[in-house]
């Protein structure tokens, strides 16, 4: 072997080895990049859930939704979650839009975030059927904000700290101007996995080539002034279910990239103002035309006050180079456990959407795998639910109404829902037993309509539900989707 060989073979091969994609990935990761992203997140992301926890109270949804029913429905794991009494439950929505301005103004953001993210955690998990999208998506918001350093500026906090801080002035301000873009990171994969996956649900076939169920929602919105003549022209629902589409799929792209990304953002806000024009979806729309700003440089907000006082605003960011002094071996063992952390969270919020795929069949009729995968708006379900309870002993059969035991938004949920009907059959047979009935099977017939088609049924209806226990297995018991298409949307006159 010639020396030139025998130098080569002995050189270290950590330059291009996977150790060195590492090493260069941690060291992107770990690089510092301005807080100023993550504090005017924190802001809006503070206003906006204020604004919802008052929209509880205004709209009287803490009684009809979490202390008024008889009958709850419960996370698989979670039964023992229960409602506060009336006036605690309407004390604790005050204190959470207080705790949410608090995080906004980033006073005592240790305590008053992590307080606010459990408190929403908790209010979610009183009931499955109170489930929304975009109530999850806060939820996971709330705690990533509460154990990130969102309030190492522009907070009461940061100005507390510049106060009493003993080390140099010039070392604080770095520290406190910049995080490690590892946080960027992870927020832009939370955001992003919201709008992929919204729409990777709409690549079928109901959406793409009937226009359903847009068909059906654009034809109850016809009086909307200016938009509402559009949407009796034939071809519109299934038109803008291609924008709908396409505007999900590739929006992370746009957004992702500098040249198109103002325009891609302008697009952000129409569509979302659009949507929350046309359909009650609440505070979705403020939620994500906030969440996407974090596509943007991370100095954006500074960039911004620049342009509207006209006038060169310094940006106290940390250098990149390499001058800094290197963080000790402790201190690198918790970086990298806090990235690892950090990947296995992403890994769990990309894979969480795709468990439906373990299950076979169509998600959006059997629903096992719909919650918590992103599926926003792509099924108009509606159904006709009876129990048949039938006495072991004397053969004797009782019809009985879902009304019987819930309120009116409790049974829209539960008609087309097949583990809500799992549970609420289990709850008819401890009623019933609890009655002095003795032991009792409760059967179901449920027909239920999928984006406008003609009502099929759901459940088994020669399977005893009291037999049944709910799990993450694949449920037998439920019948398999209609065949058939949708309806084609008709234009209204």
């Amino acid at each position: 072997m010639h020396s030139s060989e025998a130098r080569a073979a002995a050189a270290p091969r950590s330059s291009s080895g996977p150790l060195a994609l590492l090493r260069r990935l941690e060291q992107a990761l770990l690089r510092p990049v301005d807080v100023a992203w993550l504090a005017a997140y924190r802001v809006l992301f503070g206003l906006a859930l204020s604004v919802s926890m008052e929209r509880f109270l205004a709209y009287g949804w803490v009684d009809s939704l979490l202390v008024g029913p008889r009958v709850r429905f419960h996370y698989w794991g979670f039964g023992w979650v229960e409602p506060l009494s009336r006036g605690s439950m309407y004390a604790l929505f005050w204190i959470l839009a207080g705790l949410a301005l608090a995080m906004a103004a980033g006073l005592a953001f240790r305590v008053t975030a992590p307080l606010f993210a459990a408190g929403l955690t908790y209010i979610q998990l009183i009931d499955v059927s109170t489930y929304l999208n975009h109530y999850y998506l806060a939820g996971l918001i709330a705690w990533l904000l509460a154990i990130s350093p969102a309030n190492r500026a522009w907070s009461v906090d940061a100005w507390i700290r510049s106060r009493l801080r003993r080390r140099s002035p010039e070392r604080a301000a770095r520290h406190e101007s910049t995080v490690a873009a590892a946080w960027l990171v992870l927020f832009r994969v939370q955001i992003g996995v919201v709008y992929v996956f919204a729409g990777l649900a709409k690549a079928q076939s109901d959406w793409l080539f009937h226009g359903q169920p847009l068909g059906i929602w654009l034809g109850a919105s016809t009086s909307i002034p200016l938009l509402g003549k559009l949407f009796t022209v034939p071809g519109i629902p299934l038109a803008m279910s291609w924008f709908g589409f396409l505007f999900d799929t590739s929006i992370v792209f746009w957004l992702s990239w500098k040249k198109t990304r103002p325009w891609a953002y302008t697009v952000v806000i129409v569509f979302h103002v659009l949507t929350r024009l046309l359909f009650d979806i609440g505070m979705f729309p403020i939620i994500m035309s906030a969440s996407a700003l974090v596509f943007f440089g991370a100095s954006w907000p500074r960039s911004l006050v620049t342009r509207l006082r006209s006038a060169q605003v310094k940006a106290h960011v940390a250098p990149e180079s390499s001058s800094s002094a290197p963080p000790s071996r402790w201190r690198s063992l918790v970086y990298r456990a806090a990235l690892v952390l950090g990947g296995l969270y992403c890994a769990v919020q990309i894979l969480a959407p795709l468990r439906c795929h373990l299950y076979g069949g169509d998600v959006l009729w059997h629903e096992q795998g719909m919650r918590f995968s992103w599926r926003v708006m792509v099924r108009a379900k509606g159904g006709a639910t009876t129990f048949l309870v039938r006495r072991k002993d004397t053969g004797r059969v009782f019809h009985v109404g879902p009304r019987d035991y819930l309120n009116a938004y409790q049974e829209n949920e539960m008609s087309s829902q097949p583990d809500l009907i799992l549970q609420l059959a289990h709850h008819i047979r401890r009623d019933f037993e609890g009655r002095g009935f003795g032991p009792v099977e409760v059967r179901v017939e449920s027909k239920v309509s999928l984006n406008g088609r003609s009502g099929a049924l759901l459940i088994d209806p020669d399977v005893d539900l009291t037999t049944i226990e709910d799990g993450l297995g694949r449920a037998t018991w439920i019948l398999p989707a209609p065949s058939e298409p949708p309806p084609p949307t008709r234009p209204v006159s």
